[in-house]
């Protein structure tokens, strides 16, 4: 396997699983880690056999179905004290795994080695020496991560150093600093590695830092400066406490803005993909102002800005979103101006009518509309075509006891094309209910309408201080399969403002999906 400038190691199966909130099934890591080989990451980091039934069954579906063109890693400690490393429990569990490569991680700050593991010094370099030479003799690569080595350098700089030695002496692959509590400036990392790096010639290093300070890819990439050449990181930033270094920030920093490879130069256009496909797996939301990679990474709401935006891209985005995956948006909301119209909608949309448009969309959001998160009603707003459908009149019973279960039924009349249908429908709740009407009233001409499915339904009060009288908004996402959309409605009525978000959702779909507005004529 082919080592690039800088080596990227993830360890989003393992430190990344600790983040509170993700709970990983086996099979999910064989699908994240197969993820993460096909982008190109050439060792990904799997668990502690041993530690969880979950870690184990993992290696063994791993080497049931092994990587392409990564190395999978097992992880844990040294040997315990007193243990030899051939007895030792741990170090069997490693092997047992049957990686190639394994992480092994020893104690590198003497406070952590005479309070935490409660023994000598040099009992410590005898743990970390003897156990990565048991496993170099078992024919496995070994990384050593020094655990809070930049917290042991400020305290003891010849004691931290003395482990990395005892690390090489067993014959370490690669020796990794870890900046273990996320406390470390980048300045002084550099200088840690720097240091390292001259006492410990021709030792291949590599650098592991958590974000508790907010710095861990400037951490990061400092190090890389200062010399270390594995850079190990966790898909999103994901990790213990306020996480690890983002590999979905540092890889393009490293690559655009560095001039440093690390991913082979097709792949990192997959990056936005791959850092949206670990999100939806670990069942979090993906974070949309996350560098790079986010929804609004490259987002544009200003109108000075979109203006500019229009004559060069260059002027407010520091490279073309298209190079790491992404894309970019042009938000219509109260400040933008007809630029942003142009922007999104200028084959549709003259200068004059953009301008109108725009003072239209200002006051519906003073009325609690808000356009930037609901592209497609945005869209229908710049229609000019015929709808392809007309409510006649809608009529909503709710009925049941005051301590039952309420039950609803919705009639519905619509006009579509030259067909008039009326339909009832009932539904769990009366926006189900209305949703069900409209589309089995639809579904009769445009067959087609049973492929979407309403995705999200989030309701906001606006003014919370006028009780039941207040605005509310709604945003509705629904979607085909193949994309997503979202509407949205605003009242003092929570009905109207959902009927407003579905009715807008349905057109949408049958307009510019479906390509049925302009004639209204059936599927």
């Amino acid at each position: 396997m082919r080592l690039l400038a800088v080596t990227l190691y993830d360890t989003t199966l393992r430190d990344g699983s600790q983040r509170a909130g993700i709970s990983y099934s086996s099979q999910d890591k064989v699908r994240i880690a197969h993820r993460l080989a096909d982008l190109g990451i050439p060792y990904v980091e799997g668990g502690w056999p041993g530690s969880n039934p979950k870690d184990g069954e993992f290696f063994r579906l791993l080497r049931e179905r092994p990587l392409r063109g990564a190395k999978a890693v097992a992880f844990g400690s040294t040997c315990r004290a007193g243990n030899a490393a051939e007895s030792d429990a741990t170090l069997a569990a490693l092997l047992e795994a049957g990686t190639e490569a394994v992480a092994l991680f020893g104690k590198s700050w003497d406070y952590h080695v005479t309070r935490g593991l409660g023994t000598t010094l040099e009992e410590n370099l005898r743990m970390i020496r003897e156990s990565v030479a048991y496993l170099k003799r078992q024919g496995r690569e070994v990384v050593y991560d020094a655990e809070h080595l930049f917290d042991g350098f400020r305290r003891n700089p010849e004691y931290a150093l003395a482990t990395l030695r005892a690390a090489v002496a067993g014959g370490a692959d690669w020796v990794v600093l870890c900046d273990t509590n996320g406390g470390t400036l980048p300045e002084d990392a550099a200088a840690v590695v720097r240091r390292v790096a001259a006492e410990l010639p021709g030792v291949r290093l590599g650098i592991h830092a958590h974000d508790d300070s907010g710095l861990g890819v400037a951490v990061t990439l400092a190090a890389v400066r200062a010399g270390a050449t594995m850079v190990q990181g966790t898909i999103n930033g994901y990790g213990e406490r306020c996480g690890n270094a983002n590999l979905c920030a540092i890889i393009p920093n490293l690559q655009l803005k560095m001039g440093i490879p690390c991913l082979p130069e097709d792949k990192l256009r997959e990056l936005t993909a791959a850092s949206h496909f670990v999100s939806e797996v670990a069942n979090l939301p993906p974070w949309d102002a996350q560098p790079f990679v986010g929804r609004n990474a490259f987002a544009h709401k200003a109108g000075v800005h979109v203006s500019a935006l229009l004559k060069d891209p260059a002027m407010y985005e520091h490279l073309p979103p298209e190079t790491v995956g992404n894309e970019r948006r042009v938000l219509v909301s109260d400040v933008g101006g007809r630029s942003n119209l142009l922007a999104a909608f200028g084959d549709q949309l003259s200068p004059a009518e953009a301008a109108a448009l725009i003072q239209q969309v200002k006051e519906r959001e003073s009325r609690g509309f808000q356009y930037e998160g609901a592209e497609a009603s945005v869209a229908l707003l710049t229609y000019k075509g015929k709808a392809p459908f007309e409510v006649l009149g809608v009529k909503l019973m709710v009925t049941g006891a005051a301590d039952g279960p309420a039950e609803s039924e919705v009639a519905i009349k619509l006009r579509v094309g030259d067909q008039i249908v009326h339909t009832a429908a009932e539904g769990n709740g009366p926006v189900h209910a209305l949703d069900q009407a409209l589309r089995k009233a639809l579904t009769e001409v445009y067959p087609s309408v049973s492929r979407m499915q309403l995705l999200d339904y989030k309701v906001r009060v606006l003014e919370g201080s006028q009780g039941t009288g207040a605005v509310v908004r709604v945003l509705i996402e629904s979607g085909d399969g193949e994309e997503r959309w979202s509407t949205v409605g605003a009242s003092s009525n929570i009905l109207e403002a959902s009927w407003q978000a579905l009715t807008d959702s349905l057109a949408y779909f049958l307009i510019f999906r479906e390509g049925a507005g302009s004639t209204a004529a059936a599927d």
